[in-house]
């Protein structure tokens, strides 16, 4: 939020809340009278200020498209059949912010802590693994955002002498902490080809971390024959390590007590590490392989008082460790504050909605808390000039207020030309807001009125249904045709149809015209029926009848018509 400036000392603010702003204003206290002249100052505080970063168009509009995919998957349908659905939509959401993040440097910071958070919330509440499967998931996602490993092991290989680089023992011990085992063994096998005196040591190693079981969801084995095989894989290098077998090699020896989870070692790399999670899914990885989605709250609050030490959170830290605590509704609440707009929190909350994971906390208004962040984000969408148009369809999926936060936001969209009129107004038309259409008819009739555009004018007003202005209108037409001699936008006036009876002056002004046509086309006795018919229907203003007079002399000299409008006269 930005920072207010400008307010005079000894004064009091107040301050009120708009769709997307905040207004901040000086007050004056009524008790101590008046303090002099001068106006008092005003402050425009915006809370939302990304949704005017050209930045985050993109993410605000892909993630429109997937928000309204989710919302047409069924209820009914059984659960199992959702969550891949689900699992699924998150991961497009995620790929949308991975593109955002590719493209648009500046803001690749929050971008990376909204989808490290979003992927977390995938792998524990949405994709929900059980023990086992849940590790290798967490693997992944510690492998997605370090990828730092890869760049520094690129500039390893492409030297001379990868085994003597400065950073090649940092790719192999980055490469362990991660679980990329196989990668670790080829990187071995360079500084072993340097050292043959230690191929023996080399080679035991290789064959320890080529015996490191990973669990296997897809597979015969059970979780319980995997954590016997895993005990027995582990047993053997502790019995190496015990045996000193690798004591000679300090690299080799370090590589051997991190197989073996030892916390002290892990935490002498934490350089490497660079995050107590990072250290988490490490120490899970090489001593509790098959922990339970219960378990992770007690390895999580340990891992991070251990690798802070006495340091303070940051708002990320807390807001992990509540998701590996579980708590979905902290974490919803923590993202709020530390996020500076809606988005994430709006579609992950809509998303594990859907899940059915949210309790449904209703709010003192009447909302639950899905509907409330909804409809927070697409308030601010409707100040921004074109993202107010993605905003509707989150309106329209908010039960309780959505249509009359959008009533209300519609009549705010400045229609600065009659395109963009149109498109509020078709947005009105098919949610049968006949209040808002008449509104916008009427603003855009009366814009045409000024700019002495009639047609536009009149075509407006009928499709207000206005009768009242369509009847000014008319006369604005009939002035015109007795200044001129002539009828403007012909087209329209041809074509009015069945929405001439609007009001008897366009019914008029309408038949007028048709009269005007037969009597072009020279037939005379139809002109003179429909003339005779207007003068005695008594829709034709006082001020034109003199018109309609002269408009019959003419006809009065035509043979077959004479006798009927004479006696028609009389």
């Amino acid at each position: 939020m930005q920072n207010i400036s400008g307010i005079r000392p000894g004064k009091r603010m107040g301050f009120a809340w708009g769709p997307g702003d905040i207004l901040v204003y000086e007050t004056q206290n009524k008790a101590s009278g008046p303090t002099g002249s001068g106006c008092a100052f005003i402050h425009v505080v915006r809370k939302d200020e990304d949704i005017y970063s050209p930045i985050l168009r993109k993410l605000f509009n892909e993630s429109h498209h997937i928000f309204v995919g989710l919302q047409t998957i069924k209820d009914d349908l059984p659960s199992k059949s959702k969550k891949p659905q689900f699992v699924s939509i998150s991961r497009n959401y995620r790929s949308v912010i991975r593109a955002c993040m590719e493209e648009l440097q500046q803001a690749v910071s929050i971008l990376l802590a909204i989808e490290l958070i979003w992927n977390l919330c995938e792998v524990l509440f949405i994709d929900a693994a059980p023990a086992g499967s849940l590790l290798l998931h967490l693997l992944d996602w510690v492998r997605l955002h370090k990828s730092d490993v890869d760049e520094k092991a690129k500039g390893v290989l492409q030297s001379d002498s990868p085994a003597e680089h400065r950073d090649y023992w940092d790719v192999v011990l980055s490469y362990v902490l991660q679980g990329r085992l196989e990668d670790t063994r080829k990187m071995l096998m360079k500084q072993a080809m340097l050292q043959p005196a230690a191929k023996s040591m080399y080679k035991l190693m290789d064959s320890l971390l080529s015996k490191m079981p990973f669990y296997n969801p897809g597979g015969t084995q059970t979780l319980t024959e995997f954590d016997v095989k895993w005990r027995n894989w582990h047993e053997e290098v502790d019995r190496y390590l015990k045996d000193n077998s690798f004591a000679s090699n300090q690299h080799l020896e370090v590589i051997c007590k991190i197989l073996l989870g030892d916390e002290d070692v892990l935490l002498e790399h934490k350089e490497l590490l660079s995050t107590w999670y990072y250290f988490l899914i490490t120490r899970l990885l090489y001593c509790h392989p098959t922990v339970k989605p219960t378990e992770l709250h007690y390895y999580a609050q340990s891992s991070m008082m251990m690798f802070l030490d006495s340091g303070v959170p940051e708002p990320l830290d807390s807001i992990l460790l509540a998701a590996f605590e579980f708590d979905i509704h902290q974490v919803i609440k923590d993202c709020s504050i530390a996020l500076n707009n809606w988005w994430f929190v709006a579609h992950l909350t809509d998303l594990l909605d859907h899940c059915k994971l949210l309790q449904s906390h209703n709010l003192h208004f009447g909302s639950n808390l899905r509907e409330f962040l909804l409809l927070e984000y697409a308030s601010g969408l409707f100040t921004h000039h074109s993202l107010w148009q993605c905003a509707v369809d989150y309106f329209d999926h908010c039960p309780e207020f959505g249509r009359v936060y959008l009533e209300l936001q519609i009549e705010r969209v400045p229609l600065d030309t009659e395109r963009k009129a149109l498109k509020v107004l078709r947005i009105c038309e098919e949610r049968q807001m006949s209040e808002q259409v008449r509104s916008i008819c009427k603003i855009m009739a009366m814009r045409a009125v000024r700019n002495n555009r009639l047609g536009s004018a009149l075509s407006w007003s009928i499709r207000a249904k206005d009768a009242a202005f369509a009847t000014l209108i008319s006369e604005r037409f009939l002035q015109d045709y007795c200044a001129k001699g002539t009828f403007s936008d012909l087209d329209l006036i041809d074509n009015l149809g069945s929405t001439m009876l609007l009001s008897d002056r366009l019914t008029f002004l309408g038949k007028y015209r048709e009269f005007h046509k037969l009597y072009g086309e020279k037939c005379f006795s139809d002109a003179a029926k429909l003339l005779l018919s207007l003068m005695t229907a008594k829709i034709a203003p006082q001020s034109f009848w003199m018109t309609l007079l002269t408009d019959a002399l003419p006809l009065l000299e035509q043979k077959e018509v004479s006798p009927h409008l004479n006696i028609g006269l009389k």
